[in-house]
């Protein structure tokens, strides 16, 4: 007993002082804890795309379980083991033919007329310009007083412009030259990367259920039965949300990328392909992200034609509220918790520190981390003997006397 206390002080005692040395080296020192960190990151993305490819098509695989040997899929759920390979492999297969078949619909079709609608979009550039540059000519002309404040604001920034250009402009053109060919040595790493991704990936899927049991056998190895089974609620509780958002937004933005380019098609909206594509893949970002994609797609029709630049802007509103009200909730649901003003500090925050993917995952990770604290509050409200439902506490301050909910407190 003396030599378990003792061996939990020195635990204690070791980890407080790694906590400290790291929160110094962070703060104060030369951050060699992060350069580390980041090197490991950069040596184990290979791994990170493997994992992240397999948690999204791990739904695929055991639909295609079920399918071939629903009794198998059965047995597992229920606690059995997976034993046959040859469903596993064939799922994989199976798996892998619906994911090459959609990627050479996407490089066969939809690429080549993004392509060419890059290309019409730099042929006509010139077009463009000379249409804006009546515009504002015009706009100026009508308005006098608004020409004399450009021309004063102009004159007022000419020295600060020709300082800008000749100082931090130019030298960073060579620069930029350099980073060019930088980027396709990053592309090539990363083409690298997803290829070793895709094999740990098969890898991963072919023994998620023996992975699984390995970590169950770690956290019961670690903890008592007692937190290993908190645990384990907590992981789950974080998966169903992550899986269902990631998964479930990934869905909706490719049916709403679809619908847009069926219905550009249709209405012979210049730029079909390419507008559709960025509609498609900005409205994977919660709350921002269709406004994100439809003011340069907006922008981009109306220099073709601002009649149907306006029939594109009523199609954009009213695809959004089929979206926000029919194909959103049918896919995702309820599956973060949040409220709308929430959601908007998730993605504000996410966003400032992490860019687009932080806009993208801090919504299910600070869904996570508000079904944390709900549920601490809950269990420190349940053992004062107070209401743990928020409308408990709408007008007055509830005694403890008053009675809870069964099902509060869980996760």
């Amino acid at each position: 007993m003396r030599q378990s206390r003792y061996w939990k002080v020195g635990v204690t005692v070791f980890l407080t002082a790694a906590a400290i040395l790291l929160f110094y080296d962070v703060l104060f020192g030369q951050r060699d804890a992060v350069v580390l960190v980041l090197r490991l990151f950069e040596a184990l993305k290979p791994i990170l795309y493997g994992a992240m490819i397999a948690y999204l098509l791990a739904p695929m695989v055991d639909f295609f379980d079920q399918l071939i040997s629903p009794h198998q899929m059965a047995a597992a759920k229920g606690g059995g083991r997976f034993r046959s390979a040859g469903v596993r492999a064939a799922s994989l297969v199976l798996t892998w033919i619906v994911i090459a078949g959609f990627a050479y619909l996407l490089l066969s079709f939809l690429l080549p007329q993004v392509y060419k609608s890059v290309l019409r979009l730099f042929s006509n550039m010139e077009t463009y310009y000379n249409t804006i540059n009546t515009w504002i000519t015009g706009l100026l002309e009508q308005n006098p007083s608004l020409e004399g404040w450009v021309m004063n604001q102009l004159s007022a920034y000419y020295k600060d412009l020709s300082s800008l250009i000749t100082n931090q402009v130019l030298p960073q053109a060579q620069q930029l030259m350099s980073a060019l060919g930088g980027g396709v040595v990053s592309a090539l790493n990363f083409f690298k990367n997803l290829l070793i991704g895709i094999i740990v990936s098969i890898y991963l899927l072919d023994t998620k259920e023996r992975c699984a049991a390995h970590c169950r056998k770690l956290v019961c190895g670690l903890f008592r039965s007692f937190h290993a089974t908190w645990i384990f609620r907590a992981v789950g509780t974080a998966d169903r949300i992550f899986s269902g958002f990631v998964r479930g937004k990934l869905l909706d933005s490719l049916i709403i990328g679809i619908i847009c380019f069926i219905f550009s098609s249709i209405f012979n909206f210049p730029y079909a392909p390419l507008v559709s594509v960025i509609v498609g893949v900005t409205n994977i970002i919660p709350f921002f992200g269709p406004f994100l994609g439809a003011i340069p797609s907006l922008f981009l029709i109306l220099l073709d034609s601002p009649i149907k630049a306006l029939y594109f802007l009523i199609f954009i509103l009213a695809l959004q509220q089929v979206d926000g009200n029919i194909i959103g909730p049918k896919i995702l649901g309820d599956r973060t918790g949040l409220s709308s003003l929430w959601v908007i500090i998730a993605i504000l925050v996410g966003g400032s520190f992490f860019g687009v993917p932080g806009m993208f995952f801090a919504v299910p990770v600070f869904a996570c981390f508000n079904t944390f604290v709900d549920f601490c509050v809950n269990c420190r409200l349940k053992k004062r003997g107070m209401p743990t439902s928020v409308s408990a506490y709408q007008g007055k301050t509830p005694t403890p006397e008053e009675k809870m909910p069964k099902d509060s407190g869980k996760l």
